[in-house]
């Protein structure tokens, strides 16, 4: 099931790729350069301030709470609290960027679609513009601009909906319901726009006014209406489904869920004081033993009648040489 919620990656815990992601040289920059970690490291390099920064960093996600635990050590503890929260803040601004859910493949989808359609209207629109100060206004009857109208409108349905296939088919088989009811309605669409007697392309000319009703100099500027028209159409269409993809993703959760904000701790880490208090009494206990052994052993040696002028004549000729 963990691998089925995770898009069939084969990923045994869903929190590895989180926290693959929360190890990612692009949070790990940010978090760099947002608390000035170069100068408080005294590190030449990026990298340098990176690779300290990493073995002062624990994530861990394989508890088995289900949850992405963050410990971060710094010898301020307002600074590891600050750490530790702004490490959700790097990595939601990464995410933003990335398509996981299925929800946001659709979003980010969407917005790319939705971006080069806003490109093309303002071009269309441009074109439509110069078109009107060459050939002047021209003032279609109303029969001739629902037909232009309407066979626009109907393009850039087929057009939305051929981007909206292209979207299912990032996620979903062959056999997926919503992808052939799209495909039906997309057939049904361009069925629509034959019997008009108009191609996708528009490229035609048959749903063009007659050039006896309308002067030559008319055709070219009834060509970009058609054009503009097109364009609105389906930046619109565009537009819904992006905000809908939108609301989906929304209604998914955020990707990371803050159960416990991090706080400055109210104790040390490291040193471990106690540590050191056992550590150095039992080196006193150690040190003072073998002064009172030695000082005995010392004193024994003095007053021995055979080893006694020796240690005489050794100390003199230590005394000599100093």
């Amino acid at each position: 099931m963990a691998s089925l919620a995770t898009g069939g990656l084969g990923i045994k815990n869903p929190n590895d790729m989180y926290v693959s992601m929360l190890k990612s040289r692009t949070v790990e920059d940010a978090m760099v350069q947002r608390f000035g970690l170069m100068q408080e490291y005294r590190s030449k390099f990026p990298s340098d301030a990176r690779h300290t920064f990493e073995h002062r960093t624990v994530i861990d996600g394989s508890g088995k709470d289900g949850l992405i635990h963050i410990a971060i050590q710094d010898r301020d503890p307002n600074r590891a609290a600050e750490l530790a929260n702004g490490y959700i803040k790097a990595f939601r601004a990464l995410s933003e960027h990335l398509a996981i859910t299925e929800a946001s493949q659709r979003r980010l989808f969407f917005e790319q679609q939705l971006e080069q359609a806003k490109d093309n209207l303002a071009k269309a629109e441009e074109a439509m513009k110069v078109t009107e100060q060459k050939t002047g206004m021209i003032q279609l009857d109303s029969q001739a601009r629902a037909l232009i109208e309407s066979a626009a409108a109907l393009r850039a349905q087929i057009a939305a909906k051929e981007v909206q296939i292209q979207s299912l088919r990032t996620f979903a088989t062959s056999e997926n319901s919503q992808l052939i009811q799209a495909q039906g309605e997309l057939d049904g669409m361009r069925t629509q726009l034959a019997k008009l007697g108009g191609s996708e392309d528009g490229s035609d000319t048959a749903l063009m006014v007659p050039k006896g009703r309308v002067p030559e100099a008319g055709l070219e500027y009834i060509r970009k209406l058609r054009d503009v028209k097109y364009q609105e159409t389906i930046f619109e269409i565009l537009a819904r489904q992006f905000e809908m993809a939108k609301l989906d993703e929304a209604k998914q959760g955020a990707l990371i869920q803050v159960v416990d904000a991090a706080i400055p701790p109210d104790r040390r880490s490291f040193p471990k004081r106690a540590l050191i208090v056992i550590g150095a009494t039992i080196l006193g206990l150690f040190v003072g033993v073998f002064v009172v052994l030695f000082r005995a052993g010392y004193e024994r040696v003095k007053k021995d009648s055979n080893t006694g002028p020796k240690l005489q004549i050794f100390r003199r000729a230590l005394s000599f040489k100093r």
